[in-house]
Formats: structure tokens, sequence, C-alpha cells
């Protein structure tokens, strides 16, 4: 009987000790100690790709296919002028952003009455030829266009500028995480978590609002060479990375 109460109370004792041990093993995990850094990394570019929105707006007082037609006449001529200054080879594009057709009302005294038919075509180039911006907007305006909405440069490898930054940053973090360890008599033990991103931010001029009755000053102006001083500037590239490493 003692025998059999000597081994259930060795049993017990090692199973005790087992747990014990798995317990003392998860909480060294779950109490793993660890150090955490941000760093960052950036870089400025001059931009290589630029889109143009260009709209067309016609009107009339009494008809609306009046104002479309007169509306097509004038889109298909921007259309053929800036297909023939792009490089489609080089991934070049134009395209029809947005179109409307509408009366446009006015309301008073709970009363409805009809100002006009109003057409809308806003058209984007989409271009490397950076240079030529100033050409594109001066022609499209020549030929009828009346509003320039907006031009957005960006960076064609952006991508790989961003791994390249973040690459950069990566080190930064696991050498700074490093020295503080270090300070604390430790060292690094492996990959916590790992997060970054990128984002551009740019200083560059804005272009906007032509308005039909400057398309003679710049019919003038592209008969002499010249063209709208459009600046792409720099885009400025930014990459942050958060990082904690365990410590041992």
């Amino acid at each position: 009987m003692k025998k059999y109460l000597s081994a259930a109370l060795i049993a017990a004792l090692v199973t005790g000790f087992v747990s014990s041990g798995a317990l003392k093993a998860t909480a060294d995990v779950i109490e793993r100690g660890f150090v955490s850094v941000s760093t960052s990394a950036n870089t400025e570019l001059p931009p290589d790709v630029v889109e143009i929105s260009i709209a067309v707006q016609t009107e009339d007082s009494k008809s609306l296919q009046k104002a479309t037609e007169e509306n097509k006449q004038i889109s298909d001529k921007v259309y053929a002028a800036l297909e023939s200054m792009i490089n489609k080879e080089n991934g070049d594009f134009v395209k029809t952003a947005n179109y409307s057709a509408a009366p446009v009302y006015n309301y008073k005294n709970n009363k409805k009455d009809l100002i006009k038919y109003e057409v809308s075509n806003n058209i984007i180039v989409h271009t490397k030829s950076v240079k030529d911006a100033g050409k594109m907007i001066d022609k499209a305006i020549a030929l009828g266009a009346t509003n320039i909405n907006d031009l957005n440069f960006s960076i064609s490898s952006y991508d790989k500028q961003c791994d390249d930054l973040l690459s950069i940053a990566a080190k930064k973090a696991y050498k700074r995480a490093g020295i503080l360890a270090s300070s604390a008599h430790n060292t690094l033990n492996g990959i916590k978590s790992m997060n970054g991103s990128c984002s551009t931010s740019s200083a560059m001029p804005q272009y906007r609002l032509m308005a039909k009755n400057v398309s003679m000053a710049a019919s003038a102006d592209m008969a002499e060479g010249s063209s709208s001083p459009i600046q792409g500037g720099v885009i400025k590239l930014y990459a942050n990375l958060n990082a904690s490493y365990f410590v041992k």
C-alpha cells in the first residue's frame, strides 16, 4: 500500500512540476520583453507624369440639342489635338472623365423657370511629357476648351521608390532598436511586429479656370512658339516605419 502511495505521490509531484514548467514557459512567451522604435526616410524627385483635367462647357438658352452639338464639335477637335501630342507607346492616353447634359433652372417663389441648357465634357489627358503640359493646355483653350480644372503630377516609379525608402527605414529601425536594447544590457531576439507606409507631398503651382475670352491670347502665344508656364516642381516621398523587436 505504501509503495502505491509513494508512486502516486511521485507521479503527482512530477505532474505538478511539468504543469508548473508549462505555465512558466507560457508566461515567459506572454511577458517576453521587447523594444519599439519609429523611423523614417525621404527623398525628393521631379514628377515624370502629369494628368490634366480639361473641360468643354457649352450652353444654349432654348435647345439642349444645339448645346450638345456645339460641345461635340469643340470636344472632337480637342480630343484630336491632344491625341496627336501624346505618346501612346509610352503609356499616355486621353479619356472622358465625366459628361453631363442638363437643363438649368431658377427656383423662385415655388416656381421653376428654365434658364438654359448646359453641356459639360470633362477630358483627362495622362502623359509622361510633363514639359509639354503648357502646350497641351494652350492648344485645348485655343480650340474652345473653357476650363482647366486641375493638374496632378506624380512619379511613375512610386512603388520602387517607396520600397527603397522602407528598406532604408528598416535598417535604421534595427540599428536604433539595438542601441536601445544594448543600453539596457539586452540584445535583440527577433521581430515582434513591423509595419510601414509611404506618402507624398508637393509644392506645385495651381492652374485653374481658363475662359473662352482668353483663347485668342493663347493662340497668339502658340504662334510665337511659347506656352503657358507650367512647372512640375518636386515631389517629396516619405516612408514611415514602426517596428518592435523582442529582447533577451
